[in-house]
């Protein structure tokens, strides 16, 4: 399969408008990637081990281990990338009830710290592994769900370690709404934290934001209309070209009771049932304003449960394709 065009940033302090691009159908999917970038020259020799680059930390979201971004990992390499995952066990979630004895988390005031000490400092561990193998020079981080906060958090708490980019992948980086009906924060507080405290994403040359979003399938309300437009403004331009013919991809009109249940996941996340996203994460959801945000159509959000060819995720290697080449020096 041909390699999409490169998409090269402009050197801006902050992102570029939004430009539409048509990438070239896979064999069983059309993908479809909007973002704030313009088209560079072909990157059809981006693949190649030969080329060192800069190591890449690649932090696990909620849920899941280290051995499920094996594949992603081993994709990357193919790319000159090496990489390291922080070392989390399935079990070691369970480590987060600690915050039910902490009154802010029944406040809806919990902090990262210290409940999450545990994973920040297991990603620490992988970056001091990751620098030894840049000799001096600077990471790429790569947040996976949970981890795209997180990996936040960590810059923020921690050290940002010469990290020169902070790339997630179908993150909720966004509080939810306060005071809607049937809407309760899942994360207790912490993603207001993180608003809040964190600094704002950027897009320097000195570090760069790259927020991606997948629309795996549209959410749809359990009563009401759910052909009413969405009032959630989108951090990019939506482009109009065509997803191919999938079952997964669902216009308003074909609301289920998968895609009721799936939008009141979303409802939880940004406040609305009937929007895209990729299964899990709202696509509004999942970009920041300052960054550089990109939109993939049929994208999945987990390892878990994904299939490259019919239910593809972002470390799929077609997905891949469209987004590595942030991580290329």
């Amino acid at each position: 399969m041909a390699l999409p065009p490169c998409l090269k940033p402009l050197p801006l302090s902050s992102p570029p408008r939004a430009r539409r691009h048509t990438l070239p159908l896979p064999t069983s999917r059309r993908f479809r990637c909007t973002c704030s970038a313009v088209a560079s020259p072909d990157s059809s020799s981006l693949s190649s081990s030969s080329i060192t680059q800069r190591p890449a930390v690649i932090l696990p979201g909620l849920g899941n281990n280290t051995g499920d971004y094996e594949k992603l990992a081993l994709t990357l390499q193919g790319y000159g990338v090496s990489t390291v995952v922080a070392n989390v066990s399935r079990i070691d979630w369970l480590r987060n009830a600690a915050g039910l004895v902490d009154p802010n988390y029944w406040r809806g005031t919990l902090q990262p710290r210290p409940v999450l000490d545990w994973y920040l400092n297991r990603v620490d561990e992988a970056v001091n592994e990751a620098l030894k193998q840049s000799q001096g020079g600077s990471l790429s981080i790569i947040g996976h769900s949970a981890g795209g906060w997180l990996a936040r958090v960590y810059m923020e708490e921690f050290t940002n370690a010469n990290i020169s980019l902070l790339l997630t992948l179908g993150s909720p980086l966004q509080p939810p709404p306060k005071g809607l009906p049937g809407v309760i924060d899942q994360t207790r507080g912490l993603l207001d934290y993180v608003e809040k405290n964190c600094k704002k994403a950027v897009y320097t040359p000195e570090l760069r934001y790259v927020c991606i979003a997948g629309r795996y399938i549209q959410g749809s309300r359990f009563f009401g209309n759910s052909n009413s437009p969405t009032t959630i403004p989108l951090a990019i331009e939506q482009s109009e070209v065509a997803i191919g013919s999938d079952p997964s991809t669902l216009t308003p009109t074909d609301a289920t009771f998968r895609t009721r249940f799936v939008g009141q996941g979303y409802k939880q996340v940004c406040g609305q049932a009937d929007v895209w996203g990729d299964g899990v994460v709202p696509e509004v959801s999942a970009h920041l304003e300052g960054a550089l945000n990109i939109s993939l159509d049929g994208v999945y959000h987990s390892p878990v449960g994904s299939d490259d060819e019919s239910r593809p995720w972002y470390g799929s290697p077609a997905v891949v394709d469209q987004w590595v080449h942030h991580l290329l020096n």
